[in-house]
């Protein structure tokens, strides 16, 4: 069974979310663009850097330090994402960084005249490296549609999208814009019945629920850390058979063997030391007794259940605010299907005017296309400014959102 969230205690370990705008406290619904971190967090990067910090691979104790600090952040992402071994775990700049890096390498197996599925609903970071390699390479683009009316996923069109020439099938776990929760088991079970690479873009998706990458069955699965609490670091899973197969860009001198040859120049070893604090915060939210991954699994189910509360509330409130329209699902019995993201648009006011009015308010949220350029594009919003995006995470309350449609009911009136 999942654990129960005590949420006012664990709003006590944020130290951001007791600041103010004038009189009032601050409301962070920004989530989808990067969450807050717990005190942990920011004690362990700032315990890292004050005890002195070095490179690793030297014979010397702030080296053998940062060799520790590297090796535990990759096990505990190993527990949260349930890779099989901790060398299927690679740390890079960001998520963007990493897939136009591995997006490369794995081009350099393409001939002219294959083919790879983007899909119109991801973020631009899993989108673009992967237009830019078939450019290079000479290969078709096909692009797997979702339906406007609620932003799913058109999944019953993509095996007429798949063909022996399919390389690789890029597909986010879920929409940074819209909220969707995409079928990524059913996509990666497709893909490769028509023997293509699935590359999962999950970095929306972590914050919210449990990731299984044995499960899921996926080649590749990349994740930000600043999205679920923790620093600005990126992570990239990959199947071990992969990563060591495949040929990385890297300097001559650099490690030949995964994970290393793909972790090009130095990581930020104060940052891994705040990415093992993350998983151990979420960990926590599991309880005590088990191992990590199983303390995770109970804390990112009960981060689930609390969140479906917060969606429905908004979802029912949303319904008394004029002239506002919620994209995606709506159906408060669907929202196994979403994520606590939102977009929004409301009549006779632009994005950008709606989210500065919140913000001079005390309500942070983004306005715009947040890198969801195919997304606008066919909803038909990029032209006229995007969408306002309202987006919860598991430290957000039901008061807030009270008070956030209270907010949007005065600038509609």
């Amino acid at each position: 069974m999942p654990s129960t969230l005590d949420v006012p205690t664990l709003r006590d370990h944020f130290p951001a979310l007791q600041r103010t705008v004038g009189d009032q406290p601050a409301v962070f619904l920004d989530g989808p663009g990067g969450t807050q971190s717990p005190t942990r967090v920011i004690d362990a990067m700032a315990d890292y850097l004050r005890r002195g910090s070095s490179n690793h691979g030297g014979p010397f104790l702030t080296s053998r330090e940062a060799d520790a600090a590297t090796d535990a952040a990759r096990e505990a992402m190993r527990d949260l994402l349930n890779a099989r071994r901790a060398e299927e775990i690679v740390f890079g700049q960001n998520m963007t960084s990493l897939t136009f890096s591995i997006s490369r390498a794995i081009a350099q197996t393409w001939q002219p005249g294959d083919e790879i599925i983007v899909t119109r609903l991801d973020h631009d970071a899993n989108i673009s490296p992967w237009l830019r390699a078939a450019e290079d390479r000479g290969v078709t683009v096909r692009w797997l549609d979702f339906h406007p009316a609620d932003c799913t996923l058109a999944l019953d069109t993509l095996p007429a999208l798949l063909s022996e020439r399919t390389r690789l099938v890029a597909v986010n776990y879920a929409s940074n814009a819209v909220g969707t929760i995409n079928d990524v088991a059913r996509v990666v079970a497709l893909a490769h019945a028509s023997g293509a690479l699935v590359y999962v873009d999950a970095v929306h998706y972590a914050p919210h629920d449990v990731i299984d990458v044995q499960a899921l069955d996926c080649d590749f699965l990349a994740c930000s850390v600043y999205k679920f609490f923790g620093p600005h670091t990126g992570v990239l899973y990959g199947k071990y058979e992969w990563l060591d197969r495949l040929r990385a860009y890297k300097v001559r001198p650099a490690d030949d063997t995964p994970p290393g040859k793909w972790e090009t120049g130095t990581q930020s070893f104060e940052s891994l030391s705040g990415v093992t604090a993350a998983v151990e915060y979420l960990a926590d939210l599991g309880g005590g007794g088990g191992s990590r991954r199983e303390r995770l699994v109970r804390g990112l189910s009960a981060v689930k259940a609390y969140e479906a509360t917060l969606s429905e509330h908004f979802l029912r409130q949303a319904t008394r605010v004029p002239g506002l329209r919620v994209y995606g699902i709506t159906d408060v019995e669907s929202l196994a299907q979403r994520t606590p993201t939102f977009a929004v648009a409301l009549d006779g006011h632009d994005p950008a005017e709606v989210a500065a009015w919140l913000g001079q308010r005390g309500f942070f949220v983004w306005h715009g296309h947040y890198y969801a350029i195919a997304v606008m594009e066919r909803l038909g919003t990029l032209d006229s400014g995007g969408l306002v995006r309202i987006g919860f995470v598991h430290y957000n309350t039901l008061d807030e959102i009270d008070r956030l449609m209270a907010a949007l009911r005065e600038l509609a009136g």
